[in-house]
């Protein structure tokens, strides 16, 4: 399967560089699974598409303030780091921007008596550093939100690029489908007869990069720590079996479901394809692990029943991932449609309901 399969032309101009207010406000496009069918809506009417009975998974990982300003010690030369992934207390996985940063390179932080030295050299800009000590005060007083490198306007309001539901400390990016909910929308769907569960992934910025490789399958896909709790997985089975649809809220919470219930199998989530005791329908158990699964088409869907999720790059994994739960040849026919009517796309842009 060719990479370049999943190109498609877009013009800068269509990608959102601000947040819309309210939330709930974007545009929403309902996606036909099986038929290609499209319709356009406003995503503050997307409880006329779900039902009672549905339960709304929701990924409630938090994005930390992880780029920072800092200088090399010897040389005083400028550099800038990307929090990516705490490996312990004082080490974290990172992406270093700057001249001849490599391994023993010390490094300090303006204003800041937290000194950090590189440890270890990864692929391209990528190392492992540790700190003098944990940095959780630094990363709340020097840090600024990473926003994805396509967005260039200044955000003014640092909770636009966090769920309203966001908890767990961690992510390098937000889980953009989940921008669009408001509290009132959540409570509104909740006393429809909604459910709501949760999961937690911690996302990576690899979430963002175009896939290299001319094929698919060549691909070595990013790990990010995943986690589904004992007591939201049974929320989440009990509303299967009682004839709810489970409903993923973005493509981190559909990795998240889809992971969970290849283990609930006996599967591997890197081997996804290989899966002798597939059914229809596979229970989800509760994790906490790496996964590693990377969802193209000729996946065998386990979970996931709909999927709200935004408008993704080029000859990314997230837009190879929807292409395998809607067909390729439906996403991009509605990619067209959605540049027709104005959509605005990636992490501030509207949404997608693929039902």
């Amino acid at each position: 399967m060719n990479v370049s399969d999943f190109d498609y032309d877009l013009p800068e101009s269509y990608i959102a560089q601000t947040p819309l207010e309210p939330r709930d406000s974007s545009k929403l496009m309902l996606l036909g699974r099986q038929s290609g069918s499209i319709e356009h809506r406003t995503f503050r009417d997307i409880g006329s598409e779900i039902n009672p009975g549905d339960v709304l998974v929701l990924n409630n990982t938090r994005v930390i303030p992880a780029r920072l300003k800092a200088i090399k010690a010897e040389t005083g030369g400028v550099i800038e780091i990307l929090l990516l992934r705490q490996l312990d207390d004082t080490t974290w996985r990172v992406l270093v921007g700057g001249k001849r940063v490599g391994p023993d390179t010390r490094i300090a932080f303006p204003d800041s008596d937290i000194t950090a030295q590189v440890i270890e050299a990864l692929d391209g800009p990528e190392r492992v550093i540790r700190f003098s000590q944990p940095v959780n005060q630094l990363l709340e007083d020097l840090g600024e939100m990473p926003l994805p490198p396509y967005i260039h306007n200044r955000l003014e309001d640092a909770e636009r690029y966090q769920t309203i539901y966001s908890r767990e400390k961690g992510s390098a990016a937000a889980p953009t489908a989940g921008l669009h909910f408001t509290g009132d929308l959540l409570i509104s769907l909740r006393d429809k007869g909604v459910q709501i569960a949760y999961c937690t992934l911690h996302i990576g910025l690899d979430t963002f990069q175009p896939v290299r490789e001319d094929a698919v399958e060549d691909h070595q896909i990013h790990s990010e720590r995943a986690l589904l709790t004992s007591e939201n997985a049974h929320i989440i089975n009990e509303a299967k079996l009682a004839g709810g649809r489970i409903i993923a809220v973005g493509t981190t919470a559909a990795r998240t479901l889809e992971t969970a219930a290849i283990l609930s199998a006996g599967g591997d989530p890197a081997k996804p394809l290989v899966a002798p005791d597939f059914c229809p329908w596979r229970p989800v158990i509760a994790f906490e692990q790496d996964t590693r699964l990377f969802i193209y088409p000729g996946y065998r869907w386990r979970a996931v029943d709909a999927l709200i999720t935004n408008f993704h790059l080029p000859r990314s994994t997230l837009l190879m991932m929807i292409s395998s739960f809607a067909g390729r040849e439906n996403v991009l026919h509605a990619y067209e449609q959605a540049k027709q009517h104005h959509y605005r796309f990636f992490s501030f842009g509207d949404a997608m309901f693929i039902r």
